[in-house]
């Protein structure tokens, strides 16, 4: 099951307000793999297949983030095979990338950080008959990863990395929320996506149509954390992508009865979790 496909609501591109627009391009280029989609004085689109996953956009007075503030834990790049996660794992040793990794029993994943602090995830995912769900939760786990068998998948395919590959997709965002009780309303309630795995009033990660996960929730960063100031860099927005003009116009209305605001452009509807992260409604 391709859970990017009719009628998940999943997620795709992630927008990052930068400080260094040439230097961030250039790591999202030659050490993530992503192609330059589209480019103009002050924005980046990168990505795969002519789609964009990454939008870097370099505005004016933007600031180093000075504290803990609500937003980007991570975004997270979703691979289509463990042979592609062991070549992208050499390459980024190759490059003195440090790395943190982890099996999550659902996934294999590798974590790091752009020049700019923003959290990166990059894994793949076990096939959905191989997850275990019980009560309505799936079980997920922060395990050592086998490097020796992810790389060996590469070594075996005698291909060498060559940036990301078709099929490469926006597998999901997890954030930094300041309430996690007003966060799993406002996703819940509003958006419409199911609890699929709590951690004991820490973290909390959320689908649509039984997906380990495409939104992650967490209060590490403090309880009563601040929105992420209009002027600080870092996350921009994220995009959730509906099934149909229908499914988003009635999560819309879910939204403003929740009193969030939803607010109608062009190519897409945005509005703001209770945490200020904002979020670009497309279909």
């Amino acid at each position: 099951m391709n859970f990017h496909q009719k009628p998940v609501t999943y997620t795709d591109e992630v927008g990052l307000k930068v400080l260094d627009l040439a230097g961030m391009k250039k790591f999202y280029q030659d050490i993530i793999g992503f192609q330059v989609i589209s480019e103009q004085d002050n924005e980046v689109q990168l990505g795969t297949d002519g789609k964009s996953l990454i939008r870097l956009t370099a505005r004016d007075g933007v600031e180093p983030k000075r504290d803990r503030y609500a937003g980007l834990y991570h975004f997270a790049i979703l691979l289509p095979s463990r042979k592609e996660l062991g070549k992208i794992l050499l390459h980024l040793h190759q490059q003195g990338i440090r790395l943190g990794s982890s099996d999550h029993l659902v996934s294999e994943a590798l974590y790091l950080s752009d020049p700019e602090g923003n959290g990166i995830e990059i894994y793949r995912d076990r096939d959905p008959e191989e997850w275990n769900w019980s009560n309505g939760e799936v079980a997920m786990a922060v395990d050592p990863i086998d490097a020796e068998g992810v790389v060996q998948e590469a070594a075996l395919s005698k291909e060498s990395w060559s940036g990301m590959p078709s099929g490469t997709l926006m597998g999901h965002v997890h954030l930094h929320v300041s309430n996690l009780d007003e966060a799993k309303e406002f996703y819940t309630d509003g958006l419409g996506f199911e609890v699929v795995t709590s951690m004991g009033g820490q973290a909390l990660f959320l689908s649509d149509q039984k997906y380990h996960h495409h939104i992650g929730l967490n209060v590490w960063n403090g309880i009563g954390i601040p929105a992420l100031p209009e002027q600080a860099a870092g996350l921009d927005f994220y995009t959730l992508v509906f099934a149909d003009e229908t499914k988003r116009s009635q999560t819309a209305e879910r939204l403003r009865a929740l009193g969030a605001e939803v607010t109608e452009a062009a190519d897409y509807w945005e509005t703001r979790d209770p945490s200020g992260n904002k979020i670009r409604m497309a279909v």
